[in-house]
């Protein structure tokens, strides 16, 4: 059985959006390439259709993938989200101790992680740092930099 991941809507919208891609228009390709390259010969000497083969082998495997981790995914319901405490899905505004510098992140399933639009994975190490604390409390975080130490400023949905 698969691990179970919470996802925003926003997050399971393109997750099903990228799987109804992928079982379209890439699998259509893929096949228009197979039946090209059958249509050049022998089958026995073309490195094109062991290449189209072998890619329809990935793309089906992808795919099988994603059926996966839909199939496990949870849609959490922002509005029952508890702000006491940091949790999956939660607004974070952190600061640094040392540096004074302020940052904020949304905590979100692995997928969904997009740094650049302050989207951080669940199982990220500053995340996973954060996780059940609450507003005020300082925590002190392991990062591939060394250890910071964090004073959580505010939680939101």
């Amino acid at each position: 059985m698969a691990e179970v991941s919470y996802y925003t809507k926003e997050g399971l919208e393109k997750l099903k959006e990228e799987l109804q891609y992928l079982k379209t228009t890439v699998r259509s390709n893929i096949s228009k390439a197979i039946a090209e390259a059958r249509d050049k010969g022998d089958l026995s000497e073309n490195a094109e259709y062991d290449a189209a083969k072998e890619a329809q082998g990935l793309h089906e495997a992808k795919i099988s993938q994603m059926q996966e981790l839909l199939a496990s995914a949870r849609l959490l319901d922002e509005s029952k989200i508890d702000t006491s405490k940091v949790l999956a899905l939660s607004i974070v505004k952190i600061k640094n101790v040392k540096s004074g510098a302020t940052m904020s992140y949304q905590l979100v399933s692995e997928s969904e992680a997009d740094l650049k639009s302050g989207k951080i994975s669940v199982a990220s190490p500053i995340a996973k740092g954060l996780l059940g604390k609450k507003v005020g409390d300082t925590t002190e975080i392991t990062v591939p930099a060394g250890k910071m130490e964090f004073e959580i400023l505010e939680i939101s949905r």
